[in-house]
């Protein structure tokens, strides 16, 4: 039997646990918005649910969503299920929880006995019965405390079977160390890009030591975070994009991809142009002294 190629398995391939995932994935939260937790109606059910279609069509086998990825119309979980179930045999879909949204969008934070009930919740809307990779989403307030109690929760979850793999979001090294005390650990997702700190980068190249996949964040947005890039880039980014006649997000993201071959990338958008070039990405080989010049930005 011959494997087909794909687009998306132009960066190659990397494991989460025993779980084989091309290295460009795509991230689900902006499938309900352009700016994401807020209405948009520029986006729609069938439009997003095309994405998610043309992505998995693309060679995209790793899925990056959450249970308060929605809007006042849409769900991620929810269009991740009318899209692509039955499920390909060979997609992973990771989610994360800590963090809810009740019904009016309001945020609160799980105790690690409501852990179980946000596992569920993210089961349920996926149609599924058991979740590939659940990260630890650890609040921004929270960087310096201790996670072995809600970690530990999701490694009784684990244990339960509903629960195939864990892996860790917005840690530090410390945190990840802790985790790791407590039960296996496949992926650490930050918030990394260019112009990422010293710290950040540190901590990716300890996870490529350790086996552990490092998968980026706002990769593309960068400082725009939630609401998406800005109209404005670095000029070291502009001028890499123009000499390659590649747009400034290919940019971003093939020189995140090529921080390590443990980097899996998740970008996300609600337009199918925009999926193509982000998956198109993977294929640009970037050269030392591009790397180098934006290895200088913020540093």
């Amino acid at each position: 039997m011959t494997t087909r190629t794909t687009p998306a398995a132009s960066a190659g391939t990397w494991r989460l646990g025993d779980l084989t995932v091309n290295r460009i994935g795509f991230g689900a939260m902006r499938l309900t918005g352009r700016a994401a937790f807020t209405s948009d109606a520029s986006v729609n059910r069938e439009r997003s649910i095309g994405v998610l279609r043309d992505a998995v069509e693309l060679g995209v086998n790793h899925i990056d969503t959450a249970a308060f990825y929605f809007s006042p119309r849409l769900s991620a979980n929810e269009l991740i299920n009318r899209a692509l179930s039955p499920y390909p045999d060979d997609l992973v879909i990771t989610t994360k929880v800590w963090p809810g949204r009740d019904p009016s969008g309001d945020w609160w934070w799980a105790s690690p006995a409501q852990l179980r009930g946000q596992v569920e919740e993210n089961l349920r809307q996926l149609g599924r019965d058991h979740l590939d990779v659940v990260n630890l989403r650890v609040p921004v307030s929270g960087r310096t405390d201790s996670i072995a109690e809600h970690f530990g929760a999701l490694a009784d979850l684990r244990q339960a079977g509903l629960i195939r793999h864990l892996g860790v979001s917005n840690v530090t090294a410390a945190q990840l160390a802790e985790a790791r005390a407590v039960a296996p650990v496949v992926c650490v997702q930050n918030a990394f890009g260019v112009g990422a700190a010293a710290g950040e980068r540190e901590l990716l190249r300890e996870c490529g030591e350790q086996g552990i996949a490092y998968v980026p964040f706002f990769a593309i947005a960068g400082a725009g975070r939630e609401a998406g890039a800005g109209g404005d880039d670095d000029e070291a980014v502009l001028a890499v994009a123009r000499e390659r006649d590649v747009t400034p997000a290919q940019v971003r993201l093939a020189w995140t991809l090529a921080q390590g071959p443990n980097v899996l990338a998740i970008p996300g958008t609600g337009d199918p142009a925009h999926l193509a070039e982000n998956v198109a990405a993977g294929a640009l080989r970037l050269s030392g002294e591009e790397m180098t010049r934006l290895a200088a930005i913020g540093g």
